[in-house]
């Protein structure tokens, strides 16, 4: 009989404090809204004022970031597949709000208050699990339609075994494959309900195909509600910060990100330049207003009077070749008189062989000249013979 009342005892202790820790925490988290997410995330990011969807947080995570592919793995709990993050900051933008991608800040979250296990789109090929960020503004069933077509090189694909991996991102696909697979592969479209939050939550691949495909069994993980921001995976169970979040003004404030240090005073009305200074790490080349451009291109102009003074320098060094071509003109003038004693070499040449002519003629008209006059001599002997 003492023994029943002893555990009676333990029952009734351990229900009430129950009780009173749910109420605690309920206390806690009765008046969070948006404004947790921009005092808490600050350190590790930039908050920016998008044109379209207004603060936008873009974590200081690297350039190869990925949202549910960097620093992270999968773990089924009764949810359905969680992602548990390695980040600090993970508890937050990869359970509440979404990712989208664009060309200018790269990858960026947009807050909201609904927390789930994961908010990405699922989908099953032969021999492949696959997973994709679910965009802002788009709904669970219009994520489950032909329609919603997300660009191919935003889903990550691995082999179906290797889905429980800590260490998945050594086993994604190839993305130059994702266009093969996602043409052979179907959306999952299996949910789950979360009565206590009146939600409803995408959970992914069912527990009994990845078993067959695993060939063991496969034990949900556990979560735990956390007091304070943060999370922790350990003994089976993961502790992780979840409050109940609401839109609005909390007491009466608006929320927004209190480090506005780099946004443009000048122009607070207007919110494409509000824009904070920032250069997001998971994007090279990228600013994120308007006021920093301008100021990066007042050094542009100032390194572009270096180059015109280097200008100069070339006009100046045209000059010594003009000089340069005189002592050719120069040069041009003995060749020219060269050429007179060529002229006066060829008189004595010409005057040599007159005297040699001259010279060779008087011995031959001699030789011609020598037996002619013994004939005339003869030829007057004759006449005086004859007389």
């Amino acid at each position: 009989m003492k023994t029943k009342i002893k555990i009676l005892g333990i029952l009734l202790g351990f229900i009430i404090s129950s009780v009173i820790f749910t109420k605690q925490a309920s206390a806690q988290q009765a008046n969070v809204g948006f404004q947790v997410f921009y005092d808490e995330l600050s350190p590790y990011g930039q908050w920016v004022d998008h044109p379209n969807y207004g603060y936008i947080w873009i974590p200081d995570a690297g350039q190869d970031f990925v949202p549910y592919s960097t620093n992270g793995y999968w773990v089924l709990t009764d949810y359905g597949w969680t992602w548990v993050s390695n980040y600090d900051w993970g508890w937050a933008p990869f359970h509440y709000g979404r990712w989208d991608y664009d060309n200018h800040y790269g990858w960026f979250w947009l807050p909201d208050n609904q927390w789930g296990p994961a908010w990405v789109t699922w989908r099953r090929a032969n021999g492949y699990y696959g997973w994709s960020p679910m965009q802002p503004g788009i709904s669970i069933s219009l994520s489950f339609g032909n329609r919603y077509n997300r660009n191919d090189d935003h889903w990550i694909f691995v082999r179906d075994r290797d889905l429980e991996r800590h260490d998945i991102n050594r086993y994604f696909v190839n993305r130059t494959d994702n266009d093969r697979i996602i043409r052979n592969s179907t959306v999952i479209s299996k949910t789950y309900i979360d009565s206590r939050r009146n939600a409803t939550y995408v959970s992914g691949p069912a527990r009994e195909d990845v078993q067959k495909i695993v060939g063991r069994k496969i034990s949900p993980v556990t979560i735990q509600d956390n007091n304070k921001p943060g999370q922790n995976m350990s003994n089976g169970q993961l502790r992780i910060y979840r409050p109940l979040v609401k839109k609005g003004n909390i007491n009466g404030q608006k929320p927004a990100p209190n480090q506005q240090r780099n946004v443009n005073p000048q122009v607070n009305n207007q919110r494409v330049q509000q824009q904070k200074v920032v250069t997001p790490t998971n994007v090279e080349r990228k600013t994120e207003s308007t006021q920093p451009q301008r100021q990066t291109a007042q050094p542009q102009r100032q390194t572009a009077q270096p180059q015109r003074q280097t200008v100069q320098p070339q006009r100046q060094t045209t000059q010594p070749q003009r000089q340069t071509v005189q002592p050719q003109r120069q040069t041009t003038q003995p060749q020219r008189q060269t050429v007179q004693p060529q002229r006066q070499t060829i008189q004595p040449q010409r005057s040599q062989k007159e005297q040699q002519q001259k010279v060779a003629t008087p011995p031959n008209v001699k030789r011609k000249a020598e037996p002619a006059r013994p004939q005339k001599a003869k030829s007057e002997q004759e006449k005086k013979r004859k007389d």
